[in-house]
C-alpha cells in the first residue's frame, strides 16, 4: 500500500463520513422524526439530542481521522493516536450495538432509513476495511487507549446523569425509567466489556498486521 493509495482511501471513508453526518443533521433540522416521533422538540433540542448520540460522535471522530490521514497517510502524534483508536473503536462498537440490539427497534424509511444505513453500517464498515489496509500501523498503545477510553465512559456518565434531569436519553437500553436500573446496569457493564474487547482486539491486531503505509513514527 502506498502512501497515494492510503490518501485515496482516507478520502472516501472521510467523504462518506461528513456526507452521513451533514445529512443525517438536514433531516433533524427539517423536522426528521428519527429522533422523537411524538411531541418533537424545539429546533435547540434538536441539535443537542442529535450531537448527544454515540453514533454522531462516533461518526464525526472518524470523519476527523479520514480528513487528516487523507492529508497525511502516515499521520502520527500522541493525541493524534488517541483520536485515531477511539475513532475506530467508537464506529465498531457503533456498528455491533445498533446490528444487535437497535436495528430490530427501527421502522425507518426513506431518507431516514438511507441516513440510518450511512451512519451504522456503512461509514463502520469502510472505517475499519480502511484501517485494515491503509493503517497507519502501528499506532495503538496502551497509554493511547487509556486515554481513549474515557471518552466512552464520560459519555456514559453524562447520559444518565442528563437522562435523570431532562427524562430523555438516546438509546432506549440506557432509560432507567422504562427498563430500570438494573437493567441499565447490565447494559452499561456489557458495552463496556464490548468497548474493552474491541480495543484489545485493535492493540492485537496492531501488532501483528504489516506496517502501513510504511514503518512507525515516534511523536
Amino acid at each position: 500500500m502506498t502512501p497515494a493509495r492510503a490518501r485515496t482511501v482516507h478520502l472516501v471513508v472521510a467523504a462518506v463520513a461528513w456526507g452521513a453526518v451533514v445529512f443525517q443533521l438536514a433531516l433533524v433540522l427539517g423536522g426528521s422524526a428519527v429522533l422523537v416521533e411524538e411531541d418533537p422538540p424545539g429546533r435547540g433540542e434538536r441539535i443537542y439530542r442529535f450531537f448527544a448520540y454515540f453514533t454522531i460522535q462516533s461518526n464525526l471522530l472518524v470523519a476527523v481521522a479520514s480528513t487528516v490521514l487523507a492529508h497525511d497517510p502516515e499521520a502520527d502524534r500522541r493525541w493524534w493516536r488517541v483520536v485515531r483508536v477511539a475513532g475506530l473503536a467508537g464506529i465498531t462498537v457503533t456498528g455491533v450495538v445498533h446490528f444487535l440490539l437497535l436495528r430490530p427497534l427501527l421502522d425507518l424509511d426513506g431518507a431516514d432509513w438511507v441516513a440510518d444505513k450511512l451512519l451504522h453500517m456503512v461509514v463502520p464498515v469502510l472505517a475499519v476495511a480502511a484501517w485494515a489496509w491503509c493503517g497507519p500501523r502501528p499506532r495503538v498503545h496502551l497509554r493511547e487507549t487509556a486515554y481513549a477510553l474515557c471518552w466512552p465512559v464520560a459519555w456514559v456518565v453524562w447520559t444518565l446523569v442528563v437522562g435523570q434531569v431532562d427524562g430523555w436519553v438516546p438509546y432506549p437500553f440506557l432509560d432507567a425509567s422504562e427498563e430500570g436500573w438494573g437493567a441499565v446496569v447490565v447494559a452499561c457493564v456489557g458495552i463496556t466489556v464490548l468497548f474493552l474487547a474491541v480495543f484489545a482486539g485493535y492493540g492485537w491486531l496492531d501488532r501483528r498486521l504489516r506496517s502501513a503505509p510504511g514503518g512507525p513514527r515516534h511523536a
